[in-house]
């Protein structure tokens, strides 16, 4: 989890989108990642980032994280410019990688007290014990991270992240490597910041988590931004569907959950 720490909270944003890019462009040697990337995500809103490995989802992400410069183009965050004002931007995001950055040793309370109070927010524990009840961990609140499945520890990184409430928060593939269960949970999660007014870019290779989870959708393939849009926008792309009569089978999530039932227990 990486997070603007150095204010808890983020200087007052200019109107508009939460994140606007354009003409945005990044190569590594000889090699093309983003050609020119456009695209507006609305405050409040879940937009999801859909592409296979390679696509250039991380390096734009880490582009509007300020981590890494662009080579061309305009990128801004809660209305600051990414190149000139860095700080600020860092002020207003918190950024959640592909690996859950959190510390094993400590409990899942201690690791958001450690996190607010490296933000010199004021009473941390209580800020700790809402986020434990927000993201269902309260009974777990005291166990070692190291005992938790990979869907609480998604969970908790996700909760540590909105600490001093930043108002636009990235989401980069938070769900690789996890089993059925933890997706789902990561799912409620993400749901949970958006029902919270919190702008949310996802990047994510899996289709049904951007079908469950964005507002809006854009697909980045080979360095540009080929489609844009609601996912009802996205599927008048295609031909109309043919009505045919079938037996309905039941997807194999359907067959998981009706196994392990539907808390994995």
């Amino acid at each position: 989890m990486l997070a603007g720490m150095t204010s808890p909270r983020a200087t007052d944003p200019e109107p508009g989108p939460a994140v606007t890019v354009r003409g945005l462009q990044k190569s590594f040697k000889h090699v093309s990642v983003l050609r020119g990337v456009d695209l507006d995500v609305a405050r409040g809103s879940v937009f999801a980032l859909l592409g296979s490995n390679g696509a250039g989802k991380t390096t734009m992400v880490r582009i509007l994280a300020t981590l890494l410069k662009a080579d061309g183009g305009t990128a801004r965050v809660n209305g600051f410019d990414v190149a000139t004002q860095a700080a600020e931007v860092r002020e207003s995001i918190s950024l959640t990688g592909q690996f859950a950055a959190v510390d094993e040793i400590l409990s899942g309370r201690e690791n958001l007290v450690l996190v607010a109070r490296l933000r010199h927010l004021g009473k941390p524990g209580a800020i700790a014990d809402a986020l434990l009840r927000r993201f269902s961990l309260t009974e777990a609140a005291g166990r070692r991270v190291a005992t938790y499945s990979g869907g609480m520890r998604r969970r908790l990184d996700i909760a540590m992240s909105l600490i001093g409430e930043p108002p636009v928060v990235f989401l980069d593939e938070p769900t690789t490597g996890l089993d059925p269960q933890a997706r789902v949970e990561v799912w409620q999660a993400v749901r949970e910041l958006a029902r919270g007014g919190t702008t949310v870019l996802l990047t994510t290779q899996y289709l049904e988590e951007a079908e469950q989870l964005a507002d809006r959708i854009a697909i980045l393939h080979q360095g540009r931004i080929i489609v844009d849009g609601t996912l009802a926008e996205l599927k008048q792309l295609l031909p109309p569907a043919k009505v045919e009569y079938v037996e309905k089978q039941p997807t194999l999530e359907e067959v998981f959950f009706a196994v392990v039932g539907s808390d994995g227990k």
